[in-house]
């Protein structure tokens, strides 16, 4: 995994809101760092949970994975619903998990065989933003965040978390990849994006250490082509 990855990505690994859960991120960095995957990118809300904020963090930064901000890290920043069940405070972090979170970005391009991916936490750089599985068409067709990404026709792919709900959802020109979360109470799980073979094979960790196989979806056909070597 210490290998730069490839200009165009061809299979990753995705992590969803960790919200401290060290222990399940631990079981799902080991099972990627196994799987032959080229990158492993996280979403974000990585604060805010039962397990231990700095042990994630510490985790993130040694296995190099590509990580974006979240709302409860802005939320932390700013000393803002502090309130929350598991929520942290400034105090709970130390040094080395300060220096990682600030220089965090909200959002990152990445550039895969089948298009261009964005890696964020909600919809774009609105981290409250999201497409919920359950949503009414009229729902869905309010959803102004979700159709400027749309009509920007910027990217393929929007690989996001925040709602806690897996999906692989296409509207229009854009498919979105949310990744779940790893909080325990909420159906923990995390992907594998198989961009050459167009596919997204969804896993289970658990606390005695097994990780099994859940859903798999696949990818839509874009009319742009697979790059090549």
């Amino acid at each position: 995994m210490n290998a730069p990855a490839p200009e165009k990505l061809r299979r990753i690994g995705l992590i969803g809101d960790i919200h401290c859960e060290d222990q399940l991120l631990e079981i799902a960095l080991r099972f990627l760092g196994e799987s032959q995957v080229e990158l492993i990118c996280a979403v974000g809300d990585i604060v805010d949970g039962p397990g231990n904020a700095n042990r994630a963090i510490e985790l993130l930064r040694r296995n190099h994975v590509l990580t974006v901000l979240g709302n409860h890290e802005r939320w932390l920043f700013a000393g803002e619903m502090r309130g929350l069940p598991d929520a942290n405070s400034r105090f709970d972090l130390d040094a080395a998990s300060w220096e990682f979170l600030p220089d965090l970005p909200a959002r990152r391009t990445l550039e895969t065989v089948r298009g261009r991916a964005l890696l964020c936490h909600g919809l774009g750089d609105d981290d409250m933003a999201g497409v919920w599985p359950d949503e009414t068409p009229l729902q869905i067709h309010a959803n102004l965040q979700l159709w400027r990404l749309v009509q920007s026709r910027n990217f393929e792919f929007i690989l996001n978390g925040h709602t806690h709900y897996r999906m692989v959802r296409t509207f229009d020109n854009l498919t979105v990849i949310n990744a779940g979360t790893l909080y325990r109470k909420h159906n923990p799980c995390f992907c594998i994006i198989d961009f050459e073979a167009g596919a997204v094979q969804f896993y289970s960790p658990g606390f005695d250490e097994r990780v099994v196989e859940a859903e798999l979806y696949h990818l839509p056909l874009f009319s742009r082509p697979l790059a090549t070597e």
